[in-house]
């Protein structure tokens, strides 16, 4: 079993006087200023737990989506280069609900790829009343610089509302599908997965009260090469008007792991926010 732990902490600023911000006397850029930045993305990314991940619920109509993109290019002593862009794109008509969500990530240093990697996911629900709905995905990944050098799931199913209340979400999903994947050229010994699978997922949320928010999520895969179980829990506090903490576990288990990994991986996170205001 493998456990991690790992504690991230910011301090948001903000004065009516104005910013002062700590600059490199070498490059003149603002390198706290921007590793702050960074910092708070990530653990708003802790925070941010979607309520209704499961199923149309609160959703509105039309189309949503976002598109992000980030480049870096160096020269010099170091030649390197480095390409982000994600999108999340959505649109709802009262019934049906689709999602898109892509994420490309390519880099290069001294004219050599260091990594280029896409990520996929495309899901199509629809409503069949207040408590069930059906869905159908294709989520997948293509990498050059992982054991995996592609990995696609194609799977449908239904989905039903246990609970739906202002305090309390929780809704349940499973369905067949199928997974292929195809493993780099080094790991000769290991063969390439074609095969039925089978998803089941739970989506749960409490508001215990107006500080505390209990979230519990949980994915099943199961097929003939491995069964996978992946399980977050976490707890949001707001502790004051200023002061918020998030602490999360997240759990996951292979059945058959591959040799030399544990069957468990552990990993125990702590964000705390603290804004001056």
């Amino acid at each position: 079993m493998n456990t991690k732990l790992w504690l991230s902490a910011a301090s948001i600023v903000a004065l009516t006087a104005g910013a002062v911000s700590a600059q490199s006397v070498f490059t003149g850029t603002d390198q706290a200023t921007d590793r702050n930045e960074d910092l708070r993305d990530d653990i708003e990314d802790d925070f941010d737990r979607d309520l209704d991940a499961f199923g149309n619920t609160g959703r509105a109509t039309g189309f949503s989506g976002s598109l992000a993109f980030r480049s870096s290019i160096a020269s010099g002593n170091t030649d390197s280069a480095d390409v982000g862009l994600g999108t999340d794109f959505g649109y709802y008509d009262g019934l049906n609900g689709y999602e898109l969500q892509l994420n490309y990530a390519y880099a290069e240093d001294d004219g050599d790829t260091t990594e280029e990697s896409l990520f996929y996911d495309f899901e199509y629900k629809r409503d069949f009343g207040d408590r069930w709905y059906g869905f159908a995905k294709v989520q997948g990944t293509v990498d050059e610089f992982s054991a995996y050098e592609s990995d696609t799931f194609v799977g449908l199913g239904a989905g039903y509302r246990v609970i739906s209340t202002s305090e309390v979400e929780w809704t349940v999903q499973a369905g067949p599908g199928y997974r292929v994947a195809s493993f780099d050229d080094f790991l000769d010994e290991v063969d390439d997965i074609d095969e039925a699978a089978f998803s089941m997922s739970s989506n749960y949320s409490n508001r215990i009260n107006e500080q505390l928010v209990l979230t519990n999520d949980t994915d099943i895969i199961t097929s003939e090469s491995d069964t996978a179980v992946i399980n977050e829990l976490g707890l949001n506090m707001s502790m004051t008007d200023t002061l918020a903490l998030r602490t999360e576990l997240n759990t996951e288990y292979h059945s058959e792991p591959q040799s030399g990994f544990d069957d468990y991986d552990n990993t125990w996170g702590v964000s705390l926010v603290y804004s001056f205001n």
